[in-house]
């Protein structure tokens, strides 16, 4: 009994260890929980939908425009994953083979979304085997208990540089579509490098090996994109090449070797700076048109054909990259150059003279340790370069925009604006380089002015051009000055050689010369229009010979209408009178603050009105011998005659009734001690070329070189600046860019905004601490822009002259890409974007673009051995991209009643991507099997 208690006992206890050992099956394993939290997100993120994902922080995948991902984290045996979920905002359908916003996996293996699940590690890929078999089979099961969803999955495998993927898609009850891609990295087979070689790789996948590809007919689809790449400008074997086939036709007579052109010699540019070409190449790729192969001899065939025979080209410009990075990469150009001009003009305000910036003894240490001077040879350069190289005739509206006037700057063919932009090169336009070459400016036309040297650069003439910079008003007026000096030497050699022993030069000056010549002009031009019959136009040149009351009539330029003398009944005559002398900007408004008070000013410019007036009086009593005062106020300020009769203005002939004129002079002339009557009564008669001239051009002259002299350092640096952006501005206008409506409009605002950010440089009250520093140096940023542009611009136009549509195309949409970087667009810009936009190219265009690619030389060793056909001037594609497929019809499948896919009976089995090159192979093929 107790032995059966004590076995009863035992097997109690058994049974307990037994139940102990029990796994219960109900609670989920680590496996299991891995699949079930795969399948929640999956359903979480079908649920969504894109517009819920995009407003919970999905984000746009690359450069692409409608490709977006959400993510989210898994893990499994105490490791981390990643799992992302690819998919467009918007569904268009089925798209085409070779759409550029594809994502690699799209393009590899046609599909539209899709998943990947990866490991979170340095290489992002799965190593082992078995792990990524498990992966993906916890997410293929997965997406089979969600049922609708029929995403593809895959896993990235192998090592990263492989780009190596294996995936799986539950296509329904009936399909499942495998996938897998690897590449080769080196020794690639040469049958692979053919065209005839990847066919029969792709039909091995579906026929018996024993079969003979060339006999058997496949009907295949097959379309193909070819990329092509023009040789890089700078690539060392062509530059060998090049010397070597150039040597002879470079050296000179003496054997010496002329260095190579630039791309811009010719540009108005290039006279300060040579530009590197923003573009750099061009990348064309050709589509073929989808076609049915059913021989690998067809396919060879196809690789024989030109590019030419494609079925649609697009050309890709690579443009220089500081284009794209402009906040990093710093160019040299004119925009480089003004933003230092702009940092000189601030540290202009550290010394009261020029001299104190070049002096050894100067104070300022931090100037001559941060700023050098250039060599006098380098200085003795550009003086030569300004002064005397042979200048050619100057067109002072060349590159002159419309709006360029409203620049308060110098021409820039001018001495002035050529000096600006030599001081841009020179030192790197730092202060103290300006400094010296202005003090041996200044000198070099002290020297013209002594040695009565015509100014290069400035054309003489009689008017000064008040709407440039008050330094080229001054050096206009010299100009005028050297040539009255010049001129006043001629006559003077003339009269002691006896060349003029004339004592009276009355009917040389003025019946040779009837008109108002240089310095002389018909009297009425200047102060009133009474105009002369053709009677009396005909007896101007003897009315400067008439008598009258015993005394000679001289300086006459004709009668004055109907008008006659009060003391007595003769015409009244007009006299030649001096033209009134140049005025520079300064001197105007001089002037306009003496005229207000006229009779007790003491100033120059109130000097200058009474020089003037008494002239005209002295020409007038010349013309006029028996006039009295009334006479030339009637003449001269008809305004202050208060006539009482009939008008005198009305021609006719004149009867003695009505002569005297009846009249009287205005309140203000009549008054006692009127300045104008003791002018009058002190004004000798003199005709106008009896006179001394208005302008004495010694006293001007010295005037003007005292104001250059002892200009003010900011007040030089403030009309530099409006002329540095003036004239290097007009140089860019000059560019030739072609028929560029967003171009053209781009400058002209330009100018404008020029104006009214340097606007407060005229004023002539700037201070060291003025904010305008700031609106100069953003002045120069939206130059370096429309600098780059510009030159872009000329490039292209360059390269497709014969091709304007591309060529407007092309810029066009650069334009469009690189207009938010102007920072006027409110849109946030990714500075690190490449341009990727291609244009079409059309079928007369091909040309144009084919020679672009210029056969590649013999001595470029890595073209030597050409391995791949489908040539285009000797150049094979970089890249050559393939797609193979093959559809089968299910409809007779005796799973077929229970497919999903509805009508649709036909599906794609089989499906190959190549891509490839002569030194690499990828491949990516996916299957359709019936599980």
């Amino acid at each position: 009994m107790t032995s059966m208690m004590n076995c009863s006992s035992e097997d109690d206890e058994a049974e307990v260890d037994e139940l102990e050992r029990f796994d219960d099956f109900t609670l989920a394993s680590s496996w299991e929980r891995f699949i079930s939290e795969i399948e929640a997100v999956c359903r979480r993120w079908m649920a969504d939908g894109p517009k819920n994902l995009l407003e919970k922080g999905a984000v746009l995948v690359g450069t692409s425009k409608n490709l977006y991902k959400a993510k989210c984290e898994l893990k499994h045996d105490k490791k981390s994953y990643s799992m992302e979920y690819y998919f467009r905002e918007k569904h268009t359908g089925k798209v085409t083979n070779w759409d550029s916003t594809w994502h690699h996996l799209q393009l590899a293996f046609g599909v539209t979304e899709f998943l990947i699940i990866a490991p979170q590690s340095a290489s992002g890929v799965v190593l082992n085997p078995p792990e990524s078999s498990k992966l993906l089979s916890a997410v293929a099961i997965a997406m089979s208990n969600c049922c609708c969803s029929l995403w593809p999955a895959f896993v990235p495998v192998h090592d990263p540089s492989r780009k190596a993927h294996i995936g799986i898609q539950n296509m329904g009850t009936v399909f499942t579509r495998r996938f897998e891609s690897d590449c080769i990295r080196s020794q690639v087979p040469v049958k692979l490098m053919h065209l005839e070689g990847l066919y029969e790789l792709f039909v091995s996948k579906f026929a018996f090996s024993t079969v003979d590809f060339s006999t058997h007919l496949y009907k295949v689809q097959f379309t193909m994109k070819l990329t092509y790449r023009t040789i890089p400008c700078d690539d060392d074997d062509y530059m060998h090449e090049a010397e070597g086939e150039n040597i002879e036709s470079s050296a000179g007579a003496k054997g010496e070797l002329h260095p190579r052109s630039q791309w811009d010699d010719d540009c108005p540019w290039s006279e300060w700076y040579s530009a590197e070409d923003p573009v750099k190449g061009f990348e064309l790729v050709t589509i073929w048109s989808d076609r049915t192969i059913e021989s690998s001899l067809e396919m060879a065939e196809i690789e024989n054909s030109s590019p030419h025979e494609a079925k649609m080209w697009l050309l890709l410009p690579t443009i220089l990259e500081n284009l794209n990075h402009s906040q990093k990469v710093k160019t040299v150009g004119f925009a480089s150059q003004l933003s230092l001009l702009v940092v000189a003009l601030e540290m202009s305000f550290e010394a009261q003279f020029l001299e104190d910036f070049v002096s050894v003894d100067s104070n300022a240490e931090k100037l001559r340790s941060s700023a050098s001077i250039p060599p006098p040879t380098v200085v003795a350069r550009v003086l030569k370069e300004l002064f005397h190289e042979g200048v050619e005739a100057l067109d002072f509206s060349k590159g002159d925009n419309k709006s360029s006037r409203a620049i308060k700057g110098a021409p820039s063919e001018s001495l002035f604006a050529q000096f600006c932009l030599q001081s841009l090169w020179l030192g790197n336009c730092n202060i103290r380089a300006i400094a010296m070459l202005w003090i041996e400016f200044v000198r070099e036309v002290r020297w013209c002015w002594e040695e009565s040297q015509p100014l290069p650069r400035i054309p003489v003439n009689d008017t000064i051009d008040l709407s440039s910079c008050l330094v080229h008003q001054k050096l206009q007026m010299l100009a005028m000055c050297i040539e009255k000096k010049r001129e006043a030497n001629a006559e003077f050699f003339d009269a002691t050689e006896g060349k003029d022993d004339v004592p009276s030069h009355i009917e040389e000056d003025f019946l040779s010369k009837p008109g108002p010549t240089e310095n002389l002009h018909v009297g009425t031009h200047r102060k009133r229009q009474d105009g002369l019959d053709d009677t009396q136009e005909a007896s101007n040149d003897l009315n400067a010979l008439e008598v009258a009351s015993d005394r000679i009539r001289r300086g006459s330029a004709g009668g004055a209408g109907s008008m006659t003398l009060l003391s007595s009944c003769q015409r009244m005559h007009v006299p030649f009178t001096q033209d009134a002398p140049p005025m520079t900007e300064d001197i105007h408004e001089e002037r306009l603050h003496a005229v207000a008070a006229f009779g007790v000013s003491s100033s120059l410019s109130a000097q200058l009105e009474r020089e003037i007036l008494q002239s005209d009086m002295s020409a007038f009593k010349a013309a006029n011998p028996d006039a009295v005062f009334e006479d030339f106020i009637r003449w001269h300020s008809p305004g202050d005659w208060v006539s009482e009769g009939s008008d005198e203005k009305e021609s006719g002939t004149r009867l003695s009734g009505d002569w005297p004129p009846r009249g009287r002079l205005s309140k203000r002339m009549s008054d006692h001690g009127n300045f104008w009557r003791k002018l009058w009564n002190d004004a000798p008669a003199l005709a106008a070329y009896e006179q001394k001239s208005l302008l004495d051009p010694n006293r001007e002259g010295e005037k003007i070189l005292h104001y250059l002299e002892t200009l003010r350092p900011h007040q030089l640096l403030e009309q530099m600046i409006c002329t540095a952006f003036r004239a290097s501005a007009d140089t860019l206008n000059q560019a030739s860019f072609g028929d560029l409506n967003q171009m053209k409009s781009k400058l002209d605002q330009f100018y404008l905004t020029m104006a009214s950010m340097l606007r407060p440089l005229q004023a002539n009250q700037l201070s060291q601490d003025s904010d305008i520093f700031e609106d100069l140096k953003r002045t120069c940023v939206i130059f370096e822009h429309v600098e780059r542009l510009t030159i872009l611009a000329v490039s292209l136009h360059r390269k497709f002259i014969l091709a304007p549509r591309l060529f407007q195309a092309i810029f066009n949409d650069y334009y469009n890409f690189y207009l938010p970087r102007l920072g006027n667009s409110g849109v946030e810009v990714d500075f690190h974007k490449e341009f990727d936009q291609r244009q079409q190219v059309w079928i007369d265009e091909r040309n144009v673009v084919a020679d672009l690619f210029i056969p590649p030389t013999s001595n470029q060793s890595w073209r030597k051995v050409l391995s791949m056909g489908n040539l285009l001037n000797g150049h094979e594609p970089v890249l050559r991209e393939i797609i193979f497929t093959m559809r089968d019809d299910v409809s007779d499948h005796h799973y077929s009643t229970h497919n999903s896919m509805g009508p649709q009976q036909e599906i794609e089995t089989y499906r190959m991507y190549i891509e490839g090159t002569s030194n690499d192979l990828g491949v990516s093929l996916s299957v359709v099997s019936c599980d």
